[in-house]
C-alpha cells in the first residue's frame, strides 16, 4: 500500500514521538534477534505478507491473536497453547480465535533458518506489527526478547479479555489493569476498522429492540445478516466494518463510531461520559477520525505499549518453545 513520501515524512515525525513516550518494558529492545537470529523478522514478514495476500482477513486475525496473548497472563504466548492430559483447558478451549495454525507455520519457517532462538511471544508480536504494514500501509519497530510462558488456564480469560459489552468506565478499568490509559484504550480499537466477528456477539443491540445509539439503516442491514438469537445463526461471521473495505486497517472506525454504526456497545460507548473522564474520550473519536496519520503513529506507540504488558524476559522463568503449541516438556 503505497503512501505519498511528503505523508511519510509526516509520519515518521508522529510516530517517534508517539514512541518516544512509550516506556520500554524491562528486557526487551529493538533488533533483539539482530546477532542470534538476523533473518527472523525478515522469514516473519514474508510468511504473513504470503498468508494475507492470500486471504486479506488473516491481517486482522493475528492482531485479534495478539490482543487476546496479551491481555491474559501477558504477552507470553500463553493463547497459542493446546490442550494437554495435565491441563484440559486452556485459554483457546474458550474462545474460537483464527490463526492458530498460521502461528504454527510461522513458527516452522523460523525454526527453518534458527532452532530454537525466536520465542513464539515475539513471533506473534512481530505478525501483528507486520500484519499492520500490509492492512494499514505503515510500519514501525517492534522490540522482542519475550520469553514463552508454561501455563495457560481458560478460566483466565473471560478475567482478562474486555466484553464487547462493556461499558465506558468497565473498560477504562479492565485496560488500567494492564497499565493502559483512555487514550490507549481508544487508540488500539481502531483495530475494529478491520477483521470479522460473530453475529452471537452483535444481536444483544438488533432484539429485540435496536440499541437507540445504533444508526437504523445500519441496524436494518445487520438485520439481514444476523437473525434473532432464537433463529439460530449467532456463529455467522459478519465484518467489523460494514462502511467501506472490511480488510483494511484505518481511521475509518472513528467515523463509523460518529456516525453510530459500529457492531459493539464497546465501541459505540467511547462517545459517552464518565464521571472520571468527561467526554474526553468521545474528543478522541473525533481527532482520530479528522488526522490519520496521527492516528497511525498513536496505535504503533499503543501497540508497542501493549506488546510490553507482563513480558518474561531472560530473568524470568520461560523459555523459546519449538512449535508454539506446547511447551518444552508438555504433558
Amino acid at each position: 500500500m503505497a503512501m505519498a513520501p511528503s505523508k511519510v515524512v509526516v509520519l515518521m515525525a508522529f510516530m517517534a514521538a508517539a514512541l518516544s513516550s512509550v516506556s520500554m518494558a524491562a528486557g526487551l529492545q529493538h533488533g533483539f534477534y539482530y546477532s542470534s537470529c538476523p533473518q527472523a523478522e525478515d522469514t516473519v514478514r514474508n510468511v504473513v505478507q504470503g498468508m494475507i495476500n492470500n486471504d486479506p482477513t488473516m491481517g486482522a486475525a493475528f492482531v485479534r491473536l495478539f490482543f487476546h496473548d496479551c491481555f491474559v497472563r501477558g504477552c507470553d504466548a500463553s493463547i497459542l497453547l493446546d490442550p494437554t492430559t495435565s491441563n484440559p483447558q486452556t485459554e483457546k478451549t474458550t474462545i474460537p480465535l483464527r490463526g492458530y495454525d498460521a502461528v504454527n507455520k510461522i513458527k516452522a519457517a523460523v525454526e527453518a533458518v534458527c532452532s530454537r532462538v525466536v520465542s513464539c511471544a515475539d513471533i506473534l508480536a512481530f505478525a501483528a506489527r507486520d500484519s499492520i504494514v500490509a492492512s494499514g500501509g505503515f510500519n514501525f519497530h517492534m522490540p522482542s526478547g519475550r520469553l514463552d510462558g508454561f501455563r495457560s488456564i481458560a478460566d483466565e480469560v473471560f478475567q482478562g479479555i474486555p466484553s464487547p459489552a462493556f461499558q465506558l468506565q468497565e473498560l477504562l478499568d479492565n485496560f488500567a489493569t494492564k497499565g493502559l490509559n483512555a487514550e490507549d484504550l481508544v487508540v488500539l480499537s481502531g483495530a475494529h476498522s478491520f477483521g470479522l466477528t460473530h453475529c452471537n456477539f452483535v444481536t444483544p443491540r438488533l432484539y429485540p429492540t435496536v440499541d437507540p445509539t445504533m444508526n437504523a439503516t445500519f441496524a436494518a442491514a445487520l438485520k439481514k445478516v444476523c437473525p434473532p438469537p432464537r433463529n439460530g445463526g449467532g456463529f455467522i461471521s459478519v465484518s467489523n466494518n460494514r462502511v467501506t473495505d472490511p480488510n483494511k486497517l484505518s481511521n475509518q472506525f472513528y467515523h463509523n463510531v460518529a456516525s453510530g454504526q459500529v457492531l459493539f456497545t464497546s465501541d459505540q460507548t467511547l462517545m459517552d461520559q464518565t464521571p472520571t473522564t468527561g467526554n474526553k474520550t468521545a474528543a478522541m473519536v473525533t481527532d482520530n477520525a479528522a488526522n490519520p496519520i496521527a492516528w497511525m503513529a498513536r496505535f504503533a506507540g499503543a501497540m508497542v505499549k501493549m506488546g510490553g504488558i507482563e513480558v518474561l524476559t531472560r530473568t524470568d522463568p520461560g523459555e523459546v518453545r519449538k512449535v508454539c503449541f506446547a511447551t518444552n516438556n508438555a504433558s
